[in-house]
Order: structure tokens, then C-alpha cells, then sequence
């Protein structure tokens, strides 16, 4: 039996589908957004529609902004010769972060995943050997997640791009096997960019 309106019920059945929150955390989240809800509720709902109406996928790197090209490829300060290739977003934004890499990156939007039936046509990596091929680039940099997906990726990268004359390395290993870079803390990721070696 519903304890509050269908509205209500429908925004705490939606925040449980978010990572992190279930059904109880959403049921909590949703009582503190009501009990506050012309300091907390009305900003975040005007904020998410904007955030609806104006986040893009950046066409160059496809990291998610509100403009495209995003702020990080049109960065003039940003070293154009080292494109880091992560995952996903999230491990984009958890190494700038960290401010662990100063170049420019490249999202592949997942790993290559036989189980799960994700080849390298579902993912970025035909654009990545696009832009290698043709943006200057000196070093790549490949920060997959230190899974078996993510390391099958990351030697599939490196045959694909052997033969253009770009140095390739990975994150050191202080990256922990399992572990996913949006869950690691700032000085790992780091200390994992400073100590990468060739791959």
C-alpha cells in the first residue's frame, strides 16, 4: 500500500535506479528534498532540466559537457601529444579529479566483453585510431580499469595502433586488480600517472 501520492512515489522509485541508492535512500532523499523543498527541491529540479536540455556528448573525445567540442578539448593549455583513453566518463572526471593528466583523453564507452556480447564496433575505438592517425598525437596513455575486460581492451588498442610510431603506456599498478578508477582516491590515481610505464 502507497504511503504517499503517485508523484511522490514515482521520484523515489526513479532515484533508487541511480548507483548508490536503493529504495530506502531514495525514500530518505526524497523526505529531505520535500522537507526542503524551496531550498533543495526546486533548485535541483530546475537544475536537472537544464542539465537535460544543454549536456552534449563531445563529438571529439566523448566526454559530456554543455558544449561541443568539450572545455577539455578546446583547452589550449592541455598537451595535445598525450591522449589518455579511459572507459568511461567517470574515470575521466576521476582522474581530472585527481589532476593526475594535463593532455587531452578519448572515451571508449565501455570494454570489449565477450559475456556480454560488446565487441570493438560497440565502442569508441575506430575513432580512437581516427584521431591517432591524424591529431599529432605522441602518447597514449591507456587507463582501462584493472579488470580482465578492461586489460583485454587495452591489448587490443595496442595491436590495433601498433603501427603508427606512438609510445603506449598504462597506469602503474597501483591501480588495485578489481578496482575501478571512480571509486579510487585522488592520490592513487596520481601516483598510478606519474609511475605509468610502456604497455
Amino acid at each position: 500500500m502507497a504511503v504517499t501520492g503517485p508523484e511522490i512515489e514515482r521520484l523515489i522509485a526513479l532515484l533508487a535506479k541511480l548507483p548508490g541508492l536503493g529504495p530506502r535512500s531514495a525514500r530518505r532523499a526524497v523526505l529531505q528534498l520535500i522537507k526542503k523543498k524551496e531550498t533543495l527541491l526546486m533548485p535541483l529540479a530546475a537544475a536537472m532540466a537544464d542539465a537535460a536540455d544543454k549536456a552534449r556528448i563531445c563529438s571529439t573525445c566523448g566526454n559530456v559537457d554543455t558544449q561541443d567540442p568539450c572545455a577539455i578539448c578546446v583547452d589550449a593549455a592541455r598537451d595535445p601529444h598525450v591522449l589518455c583513453v579511459v572507459e568511461d566518463v567517470g574515470d575521466l572526471w576521476a582522474l581530472e579529479r585527481a589532476g593526475a593528466h594535463k593532455g587531452r583523453y578519448h572515451v571508449l564507452g565501455g570494454v570489449l566483453s565477450a559475456l556480454d556480447g560488446v565487441g570493438p564496433d560497440d565502442l569508441n575505438i575506430g575513432k580512437l585510431v581516427e584521431r591517432l592517425s591524424t591529431d599529432g598525437v605522441r602518447e597514449v596513455v591507456l587507463a582501462m580499469n584493472a579488470t580482465v575486460d578492461g586489460q583485454t581492451t587495452a591489448h587490443y588498442i595496442t595491436d590495433r595502433i601498433s603501427g603508427l610510431s606512438i609510445a603506449v603506456s598504462r597506469l602503474a599498478h597501483g591501480v588495485p586488480v578489481g578496482g575501478e578508477l571512480d571509486y579510487l582516491d585522488d592520490g592513487t590515481l596520481a601516483a598510478a600517472m606519474k609511475s605509468r610505464r610502456p604497455f
